[in-house]
């Protein structure tokens, strides 16, 4: 198993299945759920509607429609609270569901985006600690595995934990 880190657009990743940072209703967000969203086409937005939700450290799956990737996982990270209200279980969570889910139908290689890092206020470097730690654990059956980051101080965290 591969894990890289690199900086740049999920959107454009050339991998079997990305992750999306979704929100529990699996809507159109902002950040990455809404360049997800966007990149991938309105076809999206009718699959997640027959969905219909996702809870809190779970995952489900999609087509990637207009991406790339082949399929999209949709995982809902925790909203940082502090620390104290299981949001580190329910990130590594997601994670591994996502894992598990891209596994499911067959992803040969993933990439992730820094889960609750954005508007869910999770501090970088815990969220990186956990990534990297679950990605480790659980990841065996895929070729690669990729921590996309958007900025360069998310990078850097990967990559500091991935020596």
């Amino acid at each position: 198993m591969n894990i890289e880190a690199t900086r740049g657009d999920i959107t454009a990743e050339q991998v079997d299945a990305i992750v999306n940072a979704a929100n529990g209703a699996l809507r159109r967000g902002a950040g990455v759920c809404g360049a997800i969203f966007e990149a991938a086409g309105p076809d999206l937005d009718a699959a997640c509607a027959a969905i219909g939700a996702c809870a809190t450290g779970d995952a489900v799956v999609t087509p990637g429609f207009a991406l790339p990737a082949r399929w999209i996982v949709h995982t809902v990270g925790p909203v940082w609270h502090g620390g104290d209200r299981g949001e580190p279980a329910a990130l590594a969570s997601c994670y591994r569901r996502s894992i598990e889910v891209a596994r499911s139908v067959g992803a040969t290689s993933i990439a992730f985006p820094a889960i609750s890092t954005g508007i869910f206020g999770y501090p970088i470097r815990a969220a990186a600690e956990i990534a990297v730690a679950t990605a480790r654990e659980h990841a065996g059956a895929f070729e690669i595995v990729r921590l996309v980051a958007f900025d360069e101080a998310t990078r850097e965290a990967y990559r500091e934990l991935l020596v």
